[in-house]
């Protein structure tokens, strides 16, 4: 694992983040981790990792910057189609209480099961 400066990850993304959304980002740091605009608390390498990815893919950020500035009726009128998804009807077949009266039968053959 290599020694990361702060000053230098946070430049880098900073001018990363300028250029995908055209504004400055709000990063606060506290003990160790660093929040985005009020966002998810992440560590220095993850804030790397972000950074290479806004320039890697800026159109795909992009777009997740415009779906999160949709109005939220929009956003929730496109998640309930994709709720409307026929159950799942595949089961594992795997019950623990199965498991149990097996291994304790191989165990103890003829006692009985606890309730």
């Amino acid at each position: 694992m290599a020694n990361l400066d702060k000053d230098e990850v946070v430049a880098a993304f900073t001018e990363a983040y300028k250029k995908v959304n055209g504004k400055a980002p709000s990063i606060e740091s506290k003990s160790g981790w660093y929040s985005v605009d009020g966002g998810k608390n992440v560590r220095l390498a993850q804030l790397q990792e972000m950074t290479a990815s806004l320039a890697s893919g800026s159109s795909d950020a992009t777009s997740e910057s415009e779906e999160k500035k949709a109005p939220k009726k929009e956003a929730k009128a496109a998640a309930k189609p994709a709720k409307k998804k026929a159950p799942s009807s595949k089961k594992s077949g795997f019950s623990v209480k199965d498991f149990w009266a097996e291994k304790l039968n191989a165990e103890a053959p003829g006692a009985t099961l606890p309730r």
